[in-house]
């Protein structure tokens, strides 16, 4: 990673000398999409910096170290072009990802005086007290607010805030704020803020309070330092709160992701990327004919003329039907249903070249040896391509449960392409038998059972919204949670079982009126899970005993009887669900290991027939 650029003045000929920036640490590629990317903050050694918007990466990203990735079906989802793998920054790396030092307002453990990094000054390219020569410490604290903007933690209004409280006097007076620890307790009681000015010495308590803040007379200006001063601040005005710098709620990524199924699931249609919205315009052949001679020399089409129709009677298939809101959610939904249907009918190898990015077979055994346990069509994919980009970006909101107008984007003005990463591997694709299904969900138990769950959830996503008259309705469905929780078990079988890392495996959740499947396929770019181990597991032999034992294993938990009895969880969004038994690493679920309940799975103990699998504990 590096600095931003900064101007310089030009040499002697005039020319402005080549930049040469100090790098501060490395992470990876796929780190830059789901954990540092453009505005999460980053700790290297004893420095704290902002990772840069993407305004400036069309000049910084070499071609080279930063190439294209291509999935129409996501890009035409997320509006734009084409997408682009972040670049590497090893030693081997030409650049890097571009870093702002941020917060600005650091203290020096020696002298303990608290301001500006620039005033301390330190020696170029280092972040040390020029009196001191000690290295300084960031600020510990920031602020936020839900809209997506970040900002430094008000010191000077904290320590100079009236004793009489709703006042917000604040008077300058000239003097230096410091900070030290009284080492009594590690809580923010033994933080202490002062000013040389004689103001009385307060501690941080109390500052994460959500009207901490707001009872200062402060509110949010807009800003936004990963985007550089030259960026204007946004007129926001919403509340503020006090985070630390390491919190997760500091930020939250917005990934969408899409599979490659055909026809897109080779590259060879790569050349029309940025042609399709005009190729659409032109309804016979002829026209999409001229048009592609247009563009292209003759005799130098990438693809046939039969193929690009094909292609373009697909891209319709997915556009929204007449009479239907032509929303994100709605246009997310009809994505996935597509790749249901795929995985459903299935892509023989031997039908394709070796281009092919997606095989998906059917299983040599007999799958009839699943219909008693409720699971038929099991596929084997063999091949499969993952496509996930970064969005946005949320500060203390879920991403799962935000709307538009609180994903902060990731460039000041806008762009046709956005940060992404693929993922080439394997999986396992099962489904509930439509039937049962049916009949389990109507049980009256059943429904009363998730339904404790979506009220949770709802009332958590009513929270977080300004208008809980416009918060997302929960996703929670007793075919969702059943099919979630299968999910997390098997996954947890199988890095028992067949040997894969649970957080090499990730889910793929088909859950709604006319889906009822799940996928497991490795979820990693490493080697783990690449060798068709995975795809073994899904003969149905091995994957009934691989069920009856996930099942039988999800019977009993640790932690039971108080997690299978609990009424509610911690979070308020799960049942019968503990970090001892189904959850799962972050990155290989859907929901946040949110809407979870095993009990679905294997009964309770006062009611076994609300167990979607409880033929099997029976026999």
């Amino acid at each position: 990673m590096t600095p931003p650029p900064r101007r310089r003045r030009p040499g002697a000929s005039g020319a402005t000398p080549s930049h040469s920036f100090p790098r501060r640490g490395e992470i990876r590629r796929a780190q830059a999409i789901t954990t540092y990317g453009v505005g999460s903050l980053i700790a290297v050694d004893h420095e704290s910096f902002v990772v840069s918007g993407l305004d400036e990466a069309d000049r910084s990203w070499r071609p080279d170290e930063s190439p294209r990735i291509y999935e129409r079906r996501l890009a035409r989802l997320l509006d734009v072009d084409h997408f682009r793998l972040p670049p590497a920054s090893d030693d081997t790396s030409k650049d890097g990802l571009r870093v702002r030092r941020f917060p600005l307002m650091h203290s020096c453990p020696e002298c303990n005086e608290l301001q500006h990094h620039r005033d301390f000054n330190p020696p170029a390219g280092r972040s040390v007290c020029g009196a001191c020569e000690v290295d300084l410490v960031p600020s510990r604290f920031v602020v936020a607010c839900e809209a997506g903007h970040l900002g430094e933690f008000p010191y000077w209004q904290w320590v100079h805030r009236s004793s009489d409280r709703g006042s917000t006097t604040v008077g300058k007076c000239g003097g230096k704020l410091r900070l030290r620890t009284s080492g009594r307790t590690s809580s923010l009681r033994s933080i202490l803020v002062s000013c040389t000015c004689g103001r009385a010495e307060v501690s941080m308590e109390g500052s994460f309070r959500r009207n901490a803040l707001k009872d200062l007379g402060l509110k949010c200006r807009g800003h936004r330092p990963w985007l550089g001063t030259s960026a204007p601040d946004q007129e926001c005005g919403l509340l503020l709160r006090t985070l630390q710098r390491g919190s997760s709620s500091v930020w939250q990524p917005v990934l969408k992701s899409a599979l490659s199924i055909p026809p897109w699931s080779h590259s060879r249609e790569d050349p029309l990327a940025g042609h399709w919205e005009k190729l659409r315009k032109h309804e016979t052949r002829e026209a999409v004919g001229i048009y592609l001679d247009a563009v292209f020399p003759e005799g130098a089409w990438p693809l046939s003329l039969d193929e690009v129709l094909t292609l373009l009677a697909a891209e319709r298939e997915e556009d929204p039907v007449e009479g239907e809101p032509a929303t994100f959610d709605h246009r997310y939904h009809a994505l996935r249903n597509k790749e249901y249907e795929r995985l459903r009918s299935g892509n023989d190898e031997s039908e394709h070249s070796r281009d092919e990015q997606f095989v998906c077979e059917t299983p040599l055994g007999d799958p009839s040896v699943l219909l008693p346990l409720g699971i038929t069509g099991p596929m084997l994919v063999k091949k499969l391509r993952e496509v996930r980009a970064l969005k946005a970006f949320t500060r203390l909101v879920d991403a799962e449960s935000t709307t538009d107008a609180k994903e902060m984007p990731l460039s000041q003005e806008p762009l046709r392409w956005l940060p992404a990463m693929e993922v080439r591997g394997e999986g396992v694709f099962l489904r509930l038998d439509e039937e049962r299904l049916n009949t389990w969900e109507k049980a009256i138990a059943v429904a009363a059972r998730v339904e404790r769950i979506r009220t949770a959830h709802q009332r958590v996503l009513d929270q977080r919204a300004d208008d809980p008259d416009r918060a997302l309705p929960s996703p929670a469905t007793p075919r969702l949670v059943l099919l979630h929780t299968l999910a997390h078990v098997l996954v947890n079988e199988w890095s028992l079982e067949a040997g894969y890392p649970a957080a090499s495996l990730r889910e793929r959740l088909y859950a709604a009126d006319d889906m009822a499947g799940v996928l497991i396929y490795t979820a990693t770019s490493d080697s783990a899970g690449s060798l068709g181990g995975l795809v073994a597991q899904g003969e149905p032999n091995l994957l009934d005993a691989t069920l009856r034992s996930a099942v039988r294993r999800a019977q009993w938990c640790s932690s039971d009887p108080l997690c299978m009895e609990t009424e509610v969880s911690a979070t308020g969004t799960n049942l019968a669900a503990c970090h001892a038994c189904v959850m799962l690493p972050e990155t290989s679920c859907e929901h946040n290991n949110i809407l979870l309940d095993r009990a679905l799975l294997v009964g309770t103990p006062d009611d076994p027939s609300v167990g979607f699998f409880q033929h099997i504990l029976a026999n």
